[in-house]
């Protein structure tokens, strides 16, 4: 009986192993019918809400130009033209709803109440900025009543792009029916109206969309400001303009990642709102400047170091993103405060006391973003620091007389503190790479940068303590430093040759690279500019350091040589 008759008829065949498909080959891949290419324009709904997003911006500059351009042709009079507005706002939210509600209906009816409530809002500010019918308090309320039902009916018909539309098309052209400060306030409120609605919507356009729009209109009202003549009471509106947004900012974005740990978007925001604050220092005196920058930096900083408390942070909940965003700008609010009540020769003694504090945070709590901030403080202040200090400043008597002091010497001491820490907060985090190659990367760079502010230092205490020959002294005494540390290095290597031959390596290399430098400094530098005493207790000092080194260097690899000849004699018998 064949196979076909014990299948039967109609029964597919299966296939027989080593039939069919040869060995190791892959059977066909059986692939579905192409997806035909539609174009964006045949897609559907793509067209409808191309008319309506136009149709929204084309509606509302007519609103402005009924509440605007008609005042200034003397069209109509005030009362008919907010009314009118009114009216046309309202029947355009009616239409809306009505439209919604029909089958195929939603895009319209998104665009036709999006126009009317960003045209009843536009309506507000012509009221109280234009006509000045409302105080300010009142219009601002008004506001916040119309951007309020606009939202929540976002929020019930489930639609961002209605809230975007609304919150874009007023902002958008409030600043061409008013320009003055009360713009500011308006747009806030248009940030502040949104912020309930984060907390329950995932809708990240909509953060941007409500936060964009008060930041760039501050920083541009402080930017026009910090150039002209203001008077006292529009500094102290933009900085109130200022301090508003930054705050409005914090809270919803604190309210929303509470909810939504990972929503990027807010912290996103929350860093645009802050830039305005970063800004508003330019509007006053160096002094009052450094004062609002600093509170600000410990408000920032304070909230970037919640977590390091346990209770605090099960209280705040802050994630890790919107720390770092708020360490990133408290780290500029203390730039700006470091600047603010420094002059030049004396701002690197307050980035390297800054550095200090984030890196002792750094070692202790080995958090990887507090080094990085110190690192950039550091980097900062050396670039000042040799701007102020720099090698041919170090090598020329006269002008080194002119601009090292006391202000030099303590910043080339903290300098000093820097690079100590820096090893120790570095050697306190784990490293995927070796441990030698580590020390070696480590030692080198600190090294220099040690060799330089000791000679800094050196000659600035020299010049400083008013001495004839304060330049000459500085430089005799840091070769000596010099020296001196080479042959810490080496009795030190030495030392650990037989029990940390790693750390042994490294000490040695170091010191005799030292070495080099200061015989190298000795013989190219010192002998052309010394003089008298001063050069020859530079040599003696060095010469003497020199013996003591070279007589424990070889006395220590005699000592090794002779433990090897006795191990090897033991292992012969």
């Amino acid at each position: 009986m064949s196979a076909q008759e014990v299948r039967g008829p109609g029964v597919a065949r299966a296939p027989m192993p080593g039939m069919g498909v040869p060995p190791g080959a892959r059977p066909p891949i059986r692939r579905g019918p192409a997806v035909p290419h539609t174009p964006w324009w045949q897609q559907e709904g793509m067209i409808s809400r191309m008319l309506a997003v136009a149709g929204v911006g084309v509606t509302l500059i007519g609103v402005v130009m009924l509440l605007v351009l008609a005042a200034q042709a003397g069209l109509f009079g005030p009362v008919p033209r907010v009314v009118a507005g009114a009216v046309f706002s309202a029947a355009l939210v009616g239409a809306g709803m009505r439209v919604f509600g029909r089958a195929g209906g939603r895009v319209g009816g998104i665009a036709l109440a999006a126009t009317g409530i960003a045209g009843a809002y536009l309506d507000v500010v012509a009221v109280s900025a234009i006509y000045q019918w409302l105080y300010p308090p009142l219009g601002l309320a008004a506001a916040l009543a119309v951007a309020a039902g606009g939202v929540a009916l976002a929020m019930q018909w489930r639609s961002q792009t209605l809230a975007v539309l609304v919150v874009a098309g007023a902002a958008a052209l409030s600043p061409v029916v008013t320009t003055e400060l009360v713009l500011l306030a308006f747009l806030i409120v248009l940030q502040l109206a949104c912020v309930p609605v984060q907390m329950e919507r995932d809708w990240p356009l909509l953060h941007v969309v409500r936060t964009l729009p008060a930041v760039l209109a501050t920083l541009l009202a402080i930017g026009s400001a910090s150039f002209d003549t203001a008077t006292h009471e529009r500094v102290s509106l933009l900085l109130a303009a200022a301090v508003t947004v930054a705050a409005v900012g914090f809270v919803g974005s604190i309210m929303v990642v509470r909810r939504r740990q990972g929503d990027l978007t807010a912290t996103l925001t929350f860093g645009l709102a802050t830039l305005p604050l970063l800004a508003a220092p330019a509007l006053f005196e160096r002094h009052i400047g450094a004062i609002i920058a600093a509170a600000f930096a410990i408000v920032l900083l304070f909230v970037a170091a919640l977590p390091v408390g346990s209770k605090l942070h099960e209280l705040a909940r802050i994630p890790g993103h919107l720390r770092i965003v708020a360490a990133v700008a408290g780290s500029f609010a203390l730039l700006e405060a470091c600047i603010g009540v420094t002059e030049t020769q004396t701002l690197p003694v307050a980035l390297f006391l800054v550095t200090l504090g984030f890196l002792g945070v750094a070692g202790q709590q080995r958090s990887r973003m507090a080094g990085a901030i110190a690192t950039t403080f550091a980097a900062v202040g050396a670039l000042v620091y040799l701007a102020n200090v720099s090698p041919e400043t170090l090598a020329t008597q006269r002008f080194a007389e002119e601009r090292l002091g006391i202000s030099t010497a303590l910043a080339a001491i903290l300098a000093l503190a820097v690079v100590a820490v820096a090893v120790w907060c570095v050697r306190n985090f784990p490293s995927r790479t070796d441990g030698a190659t580590t020390e070696s990367v480590l030692w080198i760079p600190a090294s220099v940068i040690a060799l330089y502010a000791v000679t800094a230092a050196t000659v600035s205490i020299g010049i400083a303590a008013g001495l004839p020959d304060g330049f000459v002294i500085g430089h005799s005494a840091a070769t000596i430093l010099w020296m001196a540390a080479a042959t810490v290095a080496l009795l030190f290597g030495l030392r650990n040759l037989a029990r940390s031959p790693g750390v042994a390596k490294l000490a040695l290399g170091s010191g005799l690279l030292v070495t080099a430098a200061a015989l190298a400094k000795l013989f190219l530098f010192d002998l052309a500019t010394l003089g008298g005493l001063v050069r020859v207790a530079a040599f003696l000092v060095v010469g003497v350091l020199l013996l003591i080194a070279g007589t424990r260097y070889a006395r220590a690899f005699a000592e090794a040589g002779g433990a090897n000849r006795d191990s090897a004699d033991n292992a012969a018998h």
